[in-house]
């Protein structure tokens, strides 16, 4: 993925030579990422062209940054809760003395 957005698309040779695995090997990952529509590949006479697939891609960023921003929110809510019971601990421990 970072070469395809590094390059804007490669073909599945450029890609095999950038890596030690085999090339079947390479091509079932290459498919897996065909299949969750993240890449779209292009034939060209005896080429295939990969290039990412942008849309997926911008659904997948959107829902980290909702996923991100509700893992804050609750983070928030606790450290709140947290800070709370202390004061009150800090509260008890004064009363005792």
């Amino acid at each position: 993925m970072e070469m395809l957005a590094a390059s804007g698309n490669l073909s599945a040779t450029d890609i095999y030579k950038n890596f030690k695995a085999t090339p079947p090997a390479i091509s079932q990952h290459l498919k897996v990422l065909r299949e969750a529509k993240l890449v779209r590949v292009e034939r060209r006479a005896q080429k295939r062209i990969y290039y990412i697939n942008p849309k997926p891609m911008q659904e997948l960023e959107n829902w980290i940054k909702q996923f991100t921003a509700e893992m804050q929110e609750r983070h928030d809510v606790l450290e709140e809760l947290l800070r709370q019971e202390k004061l009150k601990l800090e509260a008890t421990k004064k009363e005792k003395t």
